[in-house]
């Protein structure tokens, strides 16, 4: 007897393919494939931007620090500065300032770029214009009127007793009606 060739004891097996479930598949195809896939993988990886944040002059760096704490994080509900918060949108706002400082832009240029993308939420100490003008002002204004309502009732308060003191003086003087006044505090009638 003979022996057989490798093409007579496997017959399903083809040049360049595989049995996998009884069905042949090119072997290259599969090669490509997965080399292609670990390709793709590894350059997505090289293209992903690196997270070091910018390094900046100690300056630089104290002023994107003061900028940062006057710019409030848009999904933190408490009020978080970005200086202070973690989330991701913080993040980026924390690198943005850093790249809009080493460009060289000023503080209020930063500040109009932060609130032209998410309004004038995103300033802790908002412009004092417009509406602004209203909620900073009304306070002082609120103040000032419960001052003047204040002076008024006193002085109002103080001719009464001036007029009472008055009608006082005009009665004929009873020891015993001054003694109930000194002991209740000056009240009379």
């Amino acid at each position: 007897m003979t022996p057989l060739s490798w093409r007579e004891r496997e017959p399903r097996r083809q040049r360049g393919a595989e049995v996998v479930q009884g069905r042949t598949r090119p072997v290259c195809i599969s090669r490509f494939l997965s080399t292609a896939f670990c390709l793709l993988i590894s350059l997505a990886h090289a293209a992903a931007p690196s997270t070091a944040p910018q390094t900046l002059p100690p300056a630089q760096e104290q002023r994107a620090v003061a900028i940062q704490k006057n710019l409030r994080c848009p999904l933190c509900d408490t009020g978080e500065s970005v200086a202070e918060s973690r989330s991701d949108i913080s993040i980026k706002m924390r690198e943005s300032v850093r790249e809009q400082i080493a460009d060289g832009r000023s503080d209020s240029e930063i500040y109009t770029f932060f609130s032209q993308r998410y309004g004038n939420f995103v300033l802790l100490d908002p412009p004092k214009t417009g509406r602004n003008l209203l909620l900073w002002g009304g306070p002082l204004l609120a103040l000032a009127g419960g001052g003047a309502a204040l002076w008024a009732f006193l002085r109002r308060r103080g001719t009464e007793n001036a007029a009472a003191e008055t009608a006082h003086d005009n009665e004929p003087y009873d020891a015993y009606l001054d003694q109930v006044r000194r002991d209740t505090g000056g009240g009379g009638a």
